[in-house]
Formats: C-alpha cells, structure tokens, sequence
C-alpha cells in the first residue's frame, strides 16, 4: 500500500475513528490522542495488513484496542461529554445521544458500530475479537437498555 493509498483510506475513516473513539472515552482530548496513536500505530504496522480491502475494519480493531488500554490505565471517572454521534449520515436526538452514553462501555461499543456506523455484524465480530452471537447478545442487551432507558 502507497503512503498516497494509506493517507486516502485514514481520511475517508477519520470520522468513523473519532465518533468510535468518542462513545468509548468520551472525552475529546483522550479521544483525538486515541484517533492519533491509533493510526500512528496502523502507519507503523502496515506490513501486518495482509487484506487492503479489511483496512478500515483493520483500523477500528487498532483504534479499540488503544481505547481499551486508555480505559484500563485511567484511574479517574469521566463525565459525561457533549459527544457528537450525530455527525456523518446518522441523525441521532439528543435524547437517543444521551440514552446510548448510559450504556456499559462493551455494550455501547457494539451499538455504536452496529447502528451509527453501519458496521455489520460479521465486521463487528471481526473489530472486536469477540464471537457473532456475543455482538448479537450485546445488541439485544443494548436495545433492551435504550427501550428501557427511553420509556423512564
């Protein structure tokens, strides 16, 4: 892959990456710092891609797994930020915005790749390391929460 190819496909991900980084660490300075180390970390293993058509599936696991060791290492207790789900092609109320950061964070994670980035559930499975019927059962776990969380 061209420096060229790889600087293309990061931008058209870029928003993906910020918005997933987002509803992880919902603060946007661990967030921009999360979408940086992750592709700092994708241009530095480039090699490993052996599928250029996996790339941003490939970016997203990298971007996770940064989100994850920020969330591991962090000791403190974030508030609740004015993230913006809503940016891109998903139209998402402040309500629903709201309803989905109440979410655990493993449950959030598959909500929003599944719903607000219109990942499918095999590319999920794929993103996260984690068997299809657990991102089904988190799916179901998360739309039972939001109905739930909705109606109070």
């Amino acid at each position: 892959m061209t420096r060229e190819t790889f600087t293309d496909l990061v931008l058209d991900s870029e928003p993906t990456l910020y918005r997933v980084a987002m509803s992880m660490l919902r603060n946007e300075k661990d967030c921009e710092d999360a979408v940086q180390t992750a592709i700092l970390t994708a241009y530095e293993k480039l090699g490993t891609l052996k599928h250029e058509e996996y790339f941003k599936t490939w970016l997203m696991r990298i971007l996770i797994n940064v989100c994850n060791k920020q969330l591991k290492s962090a000791s403190k207790t974030t508030e609740l930020n004015d993230t913006d789900l809503s940016s891109g092609n998903a139209e998402v109320s402040t309500e629903i915005r709201i309803a989905i950061e109440s979410l655990p964070v493993k449950i959030r994670q598959v909500v929003v790749l599944y719903y607000i980035e219109d990942f499918s559930v095999k590319e999920i499975k794929s993103i996260i390391k984690i068997p299809e019927g657990t991102v089904k059962s988190r799916l179901s776990k998360g739309r039972t929460l939001l109905k739930d969380y909705l109606r109070d």
